[in-house]
């Protein structure tokens, strides 16, 4: 860790970023219980404080005082997270998803979940985004597993293992064609999540079974339409807004609540 010397001695702006960098590490620290040397940190907010750069906000000297006069309590946490991410706002740095770290996220231990016989099938999501958080949310809900119909964006993309925080590891996965899905389903409760179908609060949700999510732009494909037709048809969630339409993900974190409490409270 740099010495509060030499931190004093870097030039200005090159300092503060190095502040921002140093509140942000020490929050996620203290966040998981780590030791944070209090000094230390009170001589960096010190820093950031005695800063005559006229990008340095009210916000981020109220943050810094609350870090001082913290004396190492629970209010260090929210004063440290504030006056991380004020200060990255006054300079400029954008702080991306993926840099809301969590390091409990590489090593999620799949035995700890519990597991519910639902299977998830991906139907061509292009956004490596969505199909990320698609994982995280089916982790959460014990989704047993995951089938994605070529040419569904790989779990493995960057942005997906990151909007997946680790869950792309907890759920086992696999890639098909369309006429393998169409196949392998046939005889298996399975309903899709469309538009025009039945009202998600009074949709009778299988004990077990499958479900199927469109692609961002298509929706559900007419093959996989069909045999969701053929089963146990089409999920819809009522919306009261312009755009008329949810990001798949959010709509998917919608369905899974229904589906995991409707089975839970059986």
């Amino acid at each position: 860790m740099i010495t509060i010397a030499k931190l004093s001695s870097l030039a200005e702006g090159t300092k503060l970023r190095k502040c921002a960098r140093i509140l942000d590490e020490t929050a996620v620290s203290f966040g998981q219980q780590a030791p944070v040397d209090i000094p230390y940190l009170c001589a960096v907010c010190q820093i950031v404080l005695d800063s005559n750069d006229t990008r340095i906000s009210g916000p981020t000297r109220t943050a810094c005082r609350k870090v001082l006069s913290s004396d190492g309590n629970d209010r260090l946490l929210w004063a440290l997270a504030d006056a991380s991410h004020t200060l990255h706002t006054d300079l400029g740095i954008e702080k991306a998803d993926w840099d809301f770290r969590d390091a409990h996220e590489a090593r999620l231990d799949a035995s700890h979940r519990t597991v519910l016989p639902f299977t998830v099938v991906l139907d061509r999501l292009r956004s490596p985004f969505n199909v990320g958080s698609v994982f995280r949310t089916g982790d959460s809900f014990g989704v047993q597993h995951m089938v994605l119909v070529e040419p569904t964006a790989s779990p493995e993309h960057p942005r997906a293992t990151r909007s997946a925080r680790g869950c792309t590891g907890t759920i086992p996965w696999e890639e098909l064609a369309e006429d393998q899905v169409v196949t392998r389903f046939s005889n298996t409760p399975l309903f899709a999540l469309e538009l025009g179908g039945t009202d998600i609060a009074s949709f009778e949700f299988p004990t077990s079974g499958a479900v199927v999510l469109g692609s961002e732009e298509l929706g559900v494909s007419p093959a996989l339409l069909a045999l969701a037709d053929a089963s146990l048809g089409r999920v819809s969630i009522p919306l009261a807004g312009s755009k008329g339409s949810l990001n798949v993900s959010v709509a998917f974190g919608i369905l899974m609540h229904a589906w995991y409490n409707a089975i839970r409270d059986r």
